[in-house]
């Protein structure tokens, strides 16, 4: 009996590589996500707010008296979901709450100085891993991410697109 010996072509060799490339990019899509979780969970540990409000104190500490809704823009989420995070903050003694005297439709956030204090002693970057990172890449760097991401997005079938105003949850 004769045995047929599979015989690699060339292009079984560029399939492999080009499989391997795409699972590549998989371990790194899974170490920048596990970064960004343990970076949150350090977060918390060390100061005991969660990962979304240390990025609102952060913005609090460099522009005091921002609206619910400049909140909800700075950090790309919902402002409903800006609203909840507040109101533990503010439970917590963290950030105050007042109507704006001009418009008293118009919520003011302010920091307190616990809230302050708690900043200083929070592990930095105070807005996150993902978010710093994101703005230390180049413009071109960050031109070519978004298209691979859109690319990726494209190729999934089923999507929520309000996932996009949500913070990840292990931020929350």
């Amino acid at each position: 009996m004769i045995k047929k010996v599979a015989r690699k072509t060339s292009a079984d060799s560029d399939e492999n590589s080009e499989i391997q490339a795409r699972l590549d990019i998989l371990k790194k899509l899974r170490i920048v996500i596990r970064a960004a979780q343990q970076h949150s969970l350090w977060i918390e540990k060390q100061c005991g707010v969660n990962g979304a409000q240390l990025w609102i104190i952060q913005e609090l500490f460099e522009t005091d008296g921002l609206r619910v809704g400049e909140l909800a823009k700075k950090l790309a989420i919902h402002q409903t979901t800006t609203s909840n995070l507040l109101d533990n903050l503010e439970k917590r003694g963290y950030v105050r709450k007042a109507r704006d005297p001009k418009d008293q439709r118009v919520v003011r956030v302010s920091l307190t100085e616990e809230g302050a204090a708690l900043l200083m002693r929070a592990p930095k970057p105070a807005r996150g891993l993902l978010p710093e990172a994101l703005m230390q890449l180049d413009p071109e760097s960050a031109s070519n991410l978004d298209s691979g991401l859109q690319g990726l997005l494209s190729s999934i079938e089923v999507l929520d697109e309000g996932f996009a105003l949500l913070p990840l949850p292990f931020t929350m």
